[in-house]
């Protein structure tokens, strides 16, 4: 039987790409995300990619109470989840006080809140089934509260405690538990910045993804150099070195 997974967030970016990627390996790939013509489209491309099955799952993971039955017709219809990937998430520019709270709502409860009930929901099935994968897609950004980022640092870092909590509790049980930490990976969500330091194209990122991934790898940045060195350099600079030059009047 073929190796299983389901990636949340699978219609565009670094989740769509690493569903690409499992695909070429052969893989079952649940794909689950908002966008549905995408999705469908999405689907057949795997299939052309070489996916044992490609199944496509509307799904808004804010709507919490909607994800469970998403893992649950994926398991039903592949007859089990090996891996099961947290990578649905958004990101926006969000200056503290100056911004709708809508957004800063929405980055929390996508990026922290819905990743966590994904981990959660998925946790019964593979301890049912005798052991499993969970992966979540973390960021370089969790090291470190960055200008303009606040609430998607916040989440980040909110997620990756949590990463490390369930970590330790499942160590004994047969359940893998791994973080990826991208740095600028070309996706529609950063094209927009200004500055993206060492940025890598899509594919590259989801290939170096999805072997970490088959390693069990607990915790990488993505791509590893020069993230490894740089992440704890930026967790214990002064502030001035990371905040922005004041507007000019």
């Amino acid at each position: 039987m073929a190796r299983s997974i389901l990636i949340t967030g699978a219609s565009s970016g670094i989740g769509e790409a690493l569903a690409v990627e499992f695909a070429r390996r052969g893989y079952a790939v649940a794909v689950a995300a908002r966008r549905e013509d995408r999705l469908q489209a999405l689907a057949e491309r795997l299939s052309a990619a070489g996916a044992a099955a490609a199944l496509p799952l509307v799904l808004d993971v804010t709507d919490f109470a909607a994800i469970d039955p998403a893992l649950e017709r994926a398991a039903r219809e592949f007859g089990r989840l090996d891996v099961v990937v947290a990578n649905a998430g958004v990101a926006y520019s969000l200056p503290v006080g100056r911004s709708r709270f809508e957004q800063v709502r929405r980055t929390i409860d996508t990026d922290l809140t819905a990743a966590i009930a994904t981990i959660e929901l998925a946790l019964p099935r593979l301890r049912a089934q005798g052991g499993g994968q969970i992966v979540a897609i973390t960021s370089v950004a969790a090291s470190r509260g960055l200008p303009l980022m606040g609430p998607y640092s916040a989440a980040k870092a909110g997620l990756h405690r949590y990463l490390q909590a369930l970590r330790a509790e499942v160590r004994h049980e047969g359940i893998t538990v791994t973080e990826l930490a991208p740095g600028y990976i070309d996706t529609e969500l950063n094209r927009g910045m200004r500055s993206r330091p060492f940025v890598i194209p899509v594919e590259r990122g989801a290939a170096i993804m999805a072997g970490l991934i088959e390693r069990g790898a607990g915790h990488r940045y993505v791509p590893t150099w020069p993230w490894a060195l740089i992440v704890p350099l930026l967790a214990i600079a002064p502030t001035r070195l990371v905040a922005p030059a004041p507007r000019k009047p």
